[in-house]
């Protein structure tokens, strides 16, 4: 590191947005995927930026602007935000969730359970951001190092003594979470996904990694032990390890008495219990907030008590039933070929008879292409229909996205599937062809309240189309 100008200067804000800069404020100029903060140095100081912090200095310096050249834009971005912001996450319990999938249902019924028990919480996630019962929209699964500290702060200065949060592979590498002090980490699982961000399976995994190596000693470090690399991603970290298991001796171990559409009944470390969430995949997720209570010091007869009581997050296993037919309706965000095989197993395993499972699902647009034909082949082998439709086609032409995941079937795939790139057509069509106490999935955008097309964003909701369509057919 190194600075030019004035090293005893007051800093009224701290942003990389150029346009937010005021009158003493500290901008940093970050390299990003689309664009360079460095490019607008000179707007920042025409603004009246006090301090820029780059990587890369500028030909002339003005001197009355301290410049500090630095490495990393992004990693100082972070150990910025939290110092300015007062160590936030020193001043609380913070515990991290890491993994593909599990990640929202994990985060949220931790915070669920702890506001339970009684304490003031916080709650980071795709869903939602919460300080106790205020609700705030998220936009990103983990927010930017200066929103975050901010957040944290708020959380603090509201009374929070936990704060529950996810950390997505792109927070971990972008140095989002970088400086915080985590009271514990969980792992859920890893497998497909994010590989247009990462490029390799390798480096998705090293980076998921690499959160676990940085907590410090007295944290903990909780991990699914069913899951191959579980004990790889706990391998070097300093903090005390913990796993968590349904088919091997651990310290949190797990065992499924029954699996059916009222909830699970479970045996969790010899305490039989009845939980309302439904699968196989959710026995996971329940092992992981108990091992996690427990390693924070609670008691284990009354995490179990009030853990039976919780329901999972909206969008994951989400389900209605029509009036007239009992055709049951499940909306869950499975976006990754692991999520989506565990949700059709799940439904495999609660079928009674031989109701037909139909399946609608799409794929992201600029994203991972290489789980498109995999997403297609899950679903028409776990189904009885399969319907590929559009998910968030964003700049993508729909078309194409499915003619991509329909490169994935078989002669027997092509026969029970159907290409409709309208969603909303897509999910009447679904309706049109179940029969009564059949299943239908709607599988990828689970909570999101719309869908991203080329030309923007617009309202659309899988379980209000569907809702809408059962009315249709009641009258």
């Amino acid at each position: 590191m190194a600075i030019h100008g004035n090293r005893d200067v007051d800093v009224s804000e701290v942003t990389v947005d150029s346009r937010n800069v005021v009158s003493g404020c500290l901008f940093v100029a970050i390299k990003g995927e689309k664009f360079d903060g460095h490019t607008f140095i000179k707007q920042a100081v025409k603004a009246d930026a006090s301090v820029i912090v780059c990587e890369d200095l500028p030909q002339t310096l003005n001197e009355n602007v301290t410049f500090i050249q630095v490495k990393n834009s992004h990693e100082a971005t972070a150990y910025i935000a939290h110092n300015f912001y007062d160590e936030p996450s020193k001043k609380l319990k913070l515990v991290g969730v890491t993994g593909t999938n599990g990640k929202t249902t994990i985060a949220t019924l931790q915070f669920k359970l702890f506001s339970a028990l009684g304490y003031k919480c916080g709650l980071i996630s795709t869903v939602q951001n919460q300080i106790a019962n205020d609700i705030i929209p998220s936009t990103h699964t983990t927010p930017d190092a200066i929103s975050l500290n901010a957040l944290l702060k708020q959380m603090v200065d509201a009374g929070c003594t936990h704060v529950f949060m996810e950390c997505s592979s792109h927070a971990i590498h972008q140095h989002r979470i970088t400086g915080l002090h985590f009271a514990g980490g969980i792992f859920s699982n890893i497998t497909h996904d994010h590989l247009d961000y990462h490029k390799t399976f390798d480096e998705y995994i090293r980076v998921k990694k690499s959160f676990f190596d940085n907590l410090t000693s007295d944290a903990f470090a909780l991990s699914n032990l069913d899951e191959k690399r579980g004990t790889v991603m706990l391998q070097n970290t300093p903090a005390k390890k913990y796993y968590y298991s349904l088919k091997n001796v651990a310290d949190f171990k797990g065992k499924i008495l029954e699996n059916l559409l009222t909830g699970l009944v479970m045996l969790v470390n010899d305490k039989e219990v009845h939980f309302r969430l439904i699968g196989e995949f959710n026995a996971y997720n329940l092992l992981a907030v108990y091992g996690a209570a427990m390693c924070l010091g609670e008691d284990s007869e009354k995490v179990l008590l009030m853990l039976s009581n919780l329901s999972g997050a909206e969008g994951r296993f989400d389900y209605i039933v029509s009036n007239k037919e009992k055709i049951v309706g499940i909306v869950d965000y499975a976006h990754t070929p692991d999520a989506l095989e565990n949700v059709l197993s799940t439904i495999k395993k609660l079928r009674k008879g031989d109701e037909q499972v139909i399946t609608v699902v799409g794929c992201g647009g600029e994203r991972d292409k290489t789980k498109r034909p995999v997403m297609a082949k899950i679903a028409a082998e776990f189904s009885n229909r399969a319907i590929f439709t559009s998910d968030n086609p964003r700049s993508e032409d729909p078309n194409e996205i499915l003619n991509e995941m329909k490169a994935g079937l078989n002669s027997a795939g092509k026969r029970k599937s159907v290409l409709i790139a309208d969603r909303k057509e897509a999910i009447k069509t679904a309706v049109s062809f179940a029969n009564s106490e059949d299943i239908i999935l709607l599988a990828g955008k689970g909570h999101e309240k719309y869908q991203i097309l080329n030309t923007g964003s617009i309202h659309f909701d899988d379980k209000e189309v569907l809702k809408e369509m059962f009315e249709l057919m009641n009258k």
